[in-house]
């Protein structure tokens, strides 16, 4: 009988955010349609490094396992996608994991994307809604304006866009595409509307939309295809609006 096929892995470990980066590579058993949380499962199993090392389960995040949660985001051969949806067959071994660098590492593959949430929260990324009461029905929306939002209410928060952006660092606070296009989102929305004013504010903002420099990354880095670089160009416009016109409405 043959030798078992193999998967090489090498990974980042890191045992907390003040702890210094090492690289353990493990050999595991391949089988079909394999994907790299499959892997990680597999060393969680028997954690075993190829050199026959006992050492610790890595940690990494993940829930849905199809490309709907968003957790798993990771630097996989250095760039940045799902591990779910990253198929070993398609991948070149060594297969190189690694945290994201835009966000603090927690432990290993884990990531804190705070930063993010606290982002949404600043341009506030949702339909305020008094629930103590019936409001009865909702406003309608136009199908065409439903096609518009549903691509970019698909948005996971990954945090892929983030890690491609080179205005994302450690000398400005920009918020990142994903931020952005959720402004969009809202606005759109005939009940978010109303509060359109507060979000173009904080995306005119330190950090904010005149931040990004039209790299474009983010929008060939998103898992879900959304038009991100659409939205940016969509709320800029909107922004410079807000910038020469608010005066009206103040």
């Amino acid at each position: 009988m043959g030798e078992t096929k193999k998967v090489i892995l090498r990974v980042k470990r890191q045992a907390g955010p003040k702890h210094a980066p090492r690289w353990e590579e493990f050999a595991l058993n391949w089988r079909p349609a394999m994907n790299v949380i499959i892997c990680l499962r597999d060393i969680a199993e028997n954690p075993v490094t190829r050199d026959g090392k006992k050492t610790t389960p890595v940690t990494y995040e993940s829930n849905c396992l199809e490309e709907v949660c968003g957790s798993c985001a990771m630097l996989i051969n250095g760039k940045a996608r799902m591990a779910c949806s990253a198929l070993v067959d398609s991948l070149p071994q060594p297969i190189r994991l690694e945290p994201l660098s835009k966000f603090p590492v927690v432990r290993d593959l884990a990531v804190d994307r705070s930063f993010m949430f606290e982002s949404l929260k600043r341009v506030k990324a949702w339909i305020p809604i008094d629930g103590t009461y019936d409001l009865g029905e909702g406003p309608r929306m136009a199908p065409e304006t439903q096609e518009q939002a549903y691509p970019l209410s698909r948005c996971i928060s990954c945090g892929n866009c983030l890690e491609v952006c080179p205005q994302v660092n450690e000398n400005n606070a920009f918020v990142g595409a994903a931020i952005i296009s959720q402004v969009r989102l809202f606005n759109m929305h005939p009940t978010g509307a109303m509060h359109a004013r507060e979000r173009l504010e904080a995306l005119m903002g330190p950090g904010g939309i005149a931040d990004c420099a039209n790299a474009q990354n983010c929008v060939k880095a998103c898992p879900k295809e959304i038009p991100l670089t659409e939205s940016i160009a969509e709320m800029n416009r909107q922004a410079w609006k807000q910038a020469l016109l608010g005066w009206l409405f103040g």
